[in-house]
This record gives structure tokens, sequence and C-alpha cells, in this order.
């Protein structure tokens, strides 16, 4: 597979009826095949850099500056986006939501598809809820269907909302492992609130701050993601919390 970069120059946004502008002049570079970390307060523009990304910016937004792949091509259609919710269709079981993105173009999921995916749903341990309704499973369970069906897609660049922060901490911290074993040589932007989620999984991290926004980049731990908790790890844990807990206390 083709793992293209994307860069991020000057780039410039805003709401209609804003005075000051969500981000101005702001530069991100995500590198080929690795995992890319932002944190930030709540309402400091991650998601809509999200969404920027995956062309689902409502009309109201205005924004200028280069948005391109490292490969020279276009980004249109080779984006998978996973948001927090897991967003599965009450009325169709496990498999059939898994390929429904294939239903939508393609009126239905080819033989291959179909296949790929059973083979990606046992690979997360749902080989036997294939026929389960979304009402059946268990919210960690849910999360690894939206996961399969992310991966189903086979994009180069996958677009990750936070989507392990509504399970119990031990749930996310497996889907965190599965998550990084599967989406390996992907190029993926992940959004969370969770500094050791970001710590654990990402090559590079990055602080949004401020308004207009902008990126800090963060030091990372020693060695490959998806790494162990250590004592190294929950220090720059807690110096993250403090500079986030700091950002909050000047916006208030």
């Amino acid at each position: 597979m083709n793992k293209p970069g994307i860069h991020i120059k000057q780039l410039s946004l805003s709401f209609s009826g804003q005075k000051i502008p969500l981000f101005s002049q702001l530069d991100l570079t995500l590198q080929p095949g690795q995992w890319h970390c932002i944190l930030g307060q709540s309402g400091c523009g991650k998601t809509t850099l999200l969404r920027l990304l995956a062309d689902l910016l409502p009309k109201d937004v205005a924004w200028s500056g280069e948005l391109s792949a490292s490969d020279n091509q276009s980004i249109s259609g080779r984006v998978a986006y996973m948001a927090q919710q897991d967003l599965l269709l009450p009325w169709l079981n496990v498999l059939d939501n898994v390929c429904f993105s294939f239903r939508l173009k393609q009126g239905k999921a080819s033989a291959a598809v179909q296949e790929r995916a059973i083979q990606l749903l046992h690979r997360v341990g749902l080989g036997e809820k294939l026929h389960a309704r979304p009402s059946q499973l268990s919210g960690g369970m849910r999360q690894r269907v939206a996961l399969v069906r992310t991966l189903i897609q086979d994009k180069p660049l996958v677009l990750m909302d936070e989507p392990f922060s509504a399970l119990d901490a031990v749930t996310r911290y497996k889907l965190q492992d599965l998550a990084a074993e599967l989406l390996a040589q992907r190029t993926v932007l992940l959004i969370t609130h969770d500094p050791q989620e970001a710590l654990r999984l990402g090559h590079h991290l990055f602080l949004m701050q401020g308004r207009p926004g902008r990126l800090k980049h963060l030091p990372i731990p020693e060695g490959a993601p998806p790494r162990a908790i250590n004592a190294e790890l929950a220090v720059k844990q807690q110096a993250i919390i403090e500079q986030l807990s700091s950002q909050g206390e000047r916006n208030v």
C-alpha cells in the first residue's frame, strides 16, 4: 500500500460570524505510516482539523492554505474516519454494519469484501457475532466493529476522533493495542483528551493551544508504540496534564 504523508501549510480557518479565527497560519506534517496524536482542551479545534482532512466541514467554514499529500496525489477518497461514537446502524447485523460503505457505493459488498470482513471480525474476537445486532453487543464490542469497519475501507490515511474515550480502562487499553497492530503502516491522526493514550500510541505528539490555535510539538518516550505504562511515561503524562490544566485556567 502506498503510504502518503500529509502536509498542512499556512492553514487559516474561521466559522461564519466569528471575529477570531480558529486557526491562523497553522502548519502540520503527518509522516507516512506513523501515528500522530493531538491533545488539547475541548473547543480548541481538534475535531475541526480532522473534518477538514475528511472533507466534512460545514458550509459556514471558510479556510485557506495548502493541503497536500506527499505523493502529489489527491487526498480525496483515501481517508477513513472513525468517530467517538460507533455509529452502528441498529437494524443491521455486525457483518452488514462493517460492509455498509460498500453497500452504499456499489449496492452490495462483494464476496471478497465480505470474506475480508469476516477475517477481520475473527481477528478482533467477534467471529461468533457476525449476525448479532448492535443492541446485543457491549460497548467494547461495538467499538471493535467500528474499528473493523474503518479497516475494511483499506485507506492509507486514518482519522480517529477519540474513538476509545467512552470505554472502561481495561477495554480501552486492549483496543489501543489492537488498533496499533491493525493500523500499522497507515498514516494515522488521533485526537484524544487522554495523555496516556497519546503517549502509548504516538510516534508524534502535539498540543493544540490558544485561539487562533497553534500546535506545540511534545517530546515522546523512547521505544516504538504501543508503549507499556512505566515510570517514564507516567512522568511525561503528568507534565502534559499540567500543561493542559494551565491552558484551561487561562481560558476560564
